[in-house]
């Protein structure tokens, strides 16, 4: 490995940590990532500093090994509908990434950065909402000394599989953007993805939390550095 600094990506085939590895082909701030997936990702997006490892995520701790990184950035994620349960949903959306919060921290990890989601509180009467909120609360606890949680408003960019209700509120967003508040504004994913690696390179100990306006601000601050 060489000297500098080094990066565990999780969830790099979603929509977010798809525009965070196509920006880290480029970037030279990490000399090395790690990238677990379950499915092989096309080799033209992989540089030589990439090492990518298949993994049974709900057979983590049998990866310990490779969940060793100076900094982590954790897009993993699905919906309801996707994950096809509630059970589903709270198995991906907080048991995956608690548990890698877990080891990392436990390996050397300093910085996690976590992709969560605008309105995100454990009590929400929402249980999307109130499953990133436990999630947050968790990893806050396992005593990073840096964490940076991103709470995105609607995405816009190009999945995988089609949402209808997405594609609507986008154009309902889109015909009323003059009125709504920055923060409720869709935001697009390369945007966020360019804020976390923008987050990744500030040496700001603590917990820092950024909702749109703050994001679309470190976006911006990457793509002008």
């Amino acid at each position: 490995m060489d000297k500098g600094k080094s990066l565990l990506l999780l969830g790099a085939t979603g929509l977010i940590g798809g525009e965070c590895l196509q920006y880290l082909r480029d970037d030279d701030y990490y000399s090395h990532v790690i990238i677990l997936t379950r499915k092989i990702l096309p080799e033209m997006v992989v540089t030589a500093k990439m090492k990518q490892h298949l993994v049974d995520f709900d057979r983590i701790e049998q990866y310990r090994e490779l969940i060793r990184a100076d900094d982590v950035i954790c897009a993993l994620g699905s919906t309801r509908s996707k994950a096809g349960s509630k059970e589903n949903f709270y198995r991906i959306d907080f048991e995956y990434p608690y548990e890698l919060a877990k080891i990392a921290i436990k390996n050397g990890a300093g910085h996690f950065l976590l992709v969560s989601a605008l309105g995100a509180d454990p009590r929400s009467p929402f249980f999307y909402n109130r499953v990133k909120g436990k999630l947050e609360n968790a990893v806050i606890d396992l005593g990073y000394g840096r964490i940076s949680i991103f709470h995105p408003s609607l995405l816009l960019g190009k999945r995988k599989e089609y949402r209808p209700g997405e594609v609507l509120m986008k154009a309902i967003f889109g015909f009323f953007s003059f009125v709504i508040p920055v923060k409720y504004r869709p935001i697009k994913a390369r945007t966020v993805a360019a804020a976390i690696l923008q987050a990744a390179r500030r040496d700001l100990a603590g917990i820092h939390i950024f909702e749109s306006g703050a994001i679309r601000r470190l976006g911006q601050d990457f793509c002008e550095s």
